[in-house]
Order: C-alpha cells, then sequence, then structure tokens
C-alpha cells in the first residue's frame, strides 16, 4: 500500500487552533478539507477553506494546498494556489508534517511576504497603496470568507 498521511497527523492538525473542522473530504484520507483561521487584519474577519491533497508517492513528495475561497493576496493566485517555497521539491523533506505545511500557509495569509507572489498588481498595490489594498481585501473577505466559528 501506499503510504499516506498518518492519523496522528490529521489529529495533530485538528487540535491546533489555526484550523478547524479539518477532516477528510469525501472520505479520501489523501485529500483533506478545512478552515483556515488568521490572526490579522485584513483576513481575519472569517475564515478560509483549503484543501490539503497529498501525492500517491507521499511523504517523498510535498502535498498541495489550495484556498477554496477566494482571497485578495498578493501570494495566492485566481485558481487558490499559493506561493509555498516549503512545498517545493527544492525545500520539501519527507519528515515535514501536515501540520507544518498549514502553518506556513497560515503564516503567510496573516504576512503577506513581498518575496512570495503570485499577483503583481496585488503586490504593487500592498507596496504603494497599502490601504487601498486592505480596503479590497477586506471587502473581498466579507464577500467570499466563512464566519468565524466562535472560539
Amino acid at each position: 500500500t501506499c503510504p499516506t498521511p498518518s492519523p496522528q497527523e490529521l489529529e495533530e492538525v485538528r487540535r491546533w487552533e489555526g484550523a478547524r473542522d479539518v477532516r477528510p473530504l469525501d472520505g479520501n484520507v489523501r485529500r483533506w478539507t478545512g478552515l483556515l483561521l488568521p490572526n490579522n487584519p485584513p483576513y481575519n474577519t472569517g475564515t478560509f477553506r483549503f484543501e490539503l491533497s497529498f501525492s500517491p508517492n507521499h511523504p517523498l513528495e510535498p502535498p498541495c494546498a489550495t484556498l477554496l475561497a477566494p482571497i485578495y493576496h498578493p501570494g495566492v493566485d485566481l485558481e487558490g494556489r499559493v506561493c509555498q517555497p516549503l512545498t517545493t521539491h527544492v525545500h520539501w523533506e519527507p519528515t515535514t508534517r501536515a501540520i507544518q505545511v498549514l502553518q506556513d500557509l497560515l503564516l503567510q495569509l496573516d504576512s503577506p511576504d513581498p518575496q512570495r507572489v503570485l499577483r503583481m498588481d496585488v503586490a504593487r498595490e500592498l507596496q504603494e497603496r497599502p490601504e487601498e489594498f486592505r480596503r479590497r481585501a477586506e471587502e473581498h473577505s466579507r464577500l467570499h470568507a466563512e464566519p468565524r466559528p466562535d472560539p
């Protein structure tokens, strides 16, 4: 059988305060879904549904994290793909755990990094007109993010 992410890894993510409602998608242990809870404005008004899919060669190949809700963010493209150096073949280590991938993703949502850019226009706006960027990102979050659960 192919190695799949362990039930312990899923439990570890379920206990983490940065995500909620994490579970295999349609019972498929190679595809997880859940909600990420950003800590910082302009994204902390809502939660963002993600999918984490694991390759049949896991853990030798990195998983792929995708945001399923549209987000106005310089490091996330319009398809929800995220610029995550951690999950590139160059940086991937088979010992990296699923929770580390999600923690890295959340950190990126909380602090957009000018070195991790998939949308140049949004990155430029963030640098040159931060108030305009924040306003658009908040509006986008209001329209597309899911409501925050009660603590």
